[in-house]
């Protein structure tokens, strides 16, 4: 026994210092964060709390904040305003979203083949993602212009009579989805294509070795594969969704008559237009809290249809 537990404790005697080396000090922990962390904090955590406050207030900007608690809550639930702003951005979501994804997976999959020329052309469907959204919008506003757009243009040379766009309340928003969907659909092939790419091409021989078409190999093997970027393209596409800005306030100002009018512009007015600062603060919670539920049940929910490769 003894001269058993003479090399067991020379061991530990050598394993220790090993392990003490290996606890790095707290300084060496926190200058590894602080290039992340120190922005994270001064320019959304701070803003997050302040803009907190800020709702449990009335003010204009400019005089002093007058405390009114929940107020500027009661009173946007209860605006049909508000209720009007959150039904467009839902009718956003709905649109944009299976454009992308659909659109994004088709790309990413005929650009996952041996084409020629195929990198040049990933280059040229991500390039939109990397443009400034104004130019993007006044682009599409000048394709979509009624009377001299070329898509109206070409409806027309074709014999149909094309729609208002931008300039039609009812198709509005129709106009900044398209744009929108046209603008991200190389941000969504990058990332599917990234995880078609991690496929293994075992697992594909295999399905064919058993028979497998293309179409079931897409949807018993491709797809649930790729399903941890699905999942991840959806949660980023919804947030940014929920938080569509740039395209509206370029393309339609929210209009016309407010057909388009989202909830971050309703902020942006409340706070600039119509120096209510609290109500837009207390705008911007409320449409937080709506991102985060969505978010949170779309984690909860991951774990039935994300398999993991």
């Amino acid at each position: 026994m003894t001269a058993l537990a003479a090399p067991a404790a020379t061991l530990e005697r050598t394993a220790a210092p090993r392990g003490r080396r290996r606890r790095y000090p707290w300084p060496v922990i926190i200058g590894f964060l602080a290039p992340s962390a120190v922005p994270l904090v001064l320019f959304v955590y701070i803003p997050m709390v302040r803009a907190g406050w800020i709702s449990l207030h009335k003010w204009n900007l400019i005089s002093p904040m007058t405390w009114v608690g929940l107020r500027n809550y009661t009173d946007l639930l209860a605006d049909p305003s508000t209720r009007a702003a959150f039904g467009h951005t839902l009718e956003y979501v709905a649109g944009y979203l299976p454009l992308v994804l659909i659109g994004g997976l088709a790309l990413a999959l005929a650009l996952n083949q041996p084409l020629r020329g195929r990198t040049a052309l990933r280059g040229i469907y991500f390039l939109p993602v990397i443009t400034s959204w104004i130019a993007v919008a006044l682009v599409w506003r000048w394709l979509l212009n009624p009377s001299v757009g070329v898509v109206n243009q070409v409806l027309g040379a074709l014999g149909i009579d094309g729609p208002g766009w931008w300039a039609d309340p009812a198709w509005a928003m129709p106009s900044v989805i398209i744009a929108s969907a046209w603008k991200d659909l190389g941000f969504v092939m990058v990332i599917l294509l990234a995880g078609l790419q991690s496929i293994g091409e075992d697992v594909v021989e295999a399905a064919v070795l058993d028979g497998a078409g293309s179409w079931r190999r897409l949807w018993s093997i491709t797809i649930p594969l790729l399903s941890p970027s699905i999942f991840f393209v959806v949660v980023i596409s919804l947030i940014n969704g929920f938080q569509v800005f740039d395209q509206v306030y370029a393309m339609t100002g929210g209009g016309p008559a407010g057909s388009s009018e989202v909830v971050v512009q309703q902020v942006y007015d409340l706070t600039f237009h119509y120096a209510h600062a609290g109500q837009g603060a207390a705008l911007s919670w409320m449409l937080f809290v709506v991102i985060l539920a969505i978010t949170v049940v779309q984690m909860w929910g991951q774990r039935r249809w994300v398999h993991d490769a």
